[in-house]
């Protein structure tokens, strides 16, 4: 009876230490997914990091997938922190949610910045050909 609790206490051991795994390698997959976004809205990710906000089940093409939403915090301007968060069905970015820009910085046009450039102060957000959900 002894051998049978301690190898089903290694089994939920080696599961436990298997999600992590997991949930890590996915964490640093959206950190870098971050990083990307806001070099390319021209923002700066504050922190270097993501943190885990939720988990929720979601249906992609008939099909029940876990969708993780991840919250990080920008800057705009290098003097305020707005929150971000992004939503990822596996290794791909299925949903993102970046801040306003709430006004142009003193003597800018509107074509001096990429986060500045778009029209109704609203950050243009267009995703990659490539980012399909299978």
């Amino acid at each position: 009876m002894s051998d049978l609790l301690n190898l089903l206490s290694l089994l939920v051991f080696g599961a436990v230490v298997g999600l992590w795994l997991k949930l890590s390698r996915a964490r640093e997959r959206a950190t870098h997914e971050a990083r990307q976004l806001c070099g390319r809205y021209g923002l700066q990710l504050l922190d270097e990091t993501v943190g885990l906000r939720g988990l929720r089940v979601r249906r992609v093409n008939g099909v029940r997938r876990l969708e993780r939403c991840y919250g990080f915090e920008v800057s705009i301007d290098g003097d305020d922190r707005q929150p971000g968060r992004l939503w990822m069905i596996g290794d791909a970015l299925s949903s993102l949610s970046l801040p306003t820009v709430a006004s142009l910085p003193a003597g800018a046009e509107a074509t001096d910045a990429p986060a500045t450039a778009a029209l109704g102060r609203v950050l243009p957000f267009r995703p990659r050909p490539d980012n399909r959900l299978h």
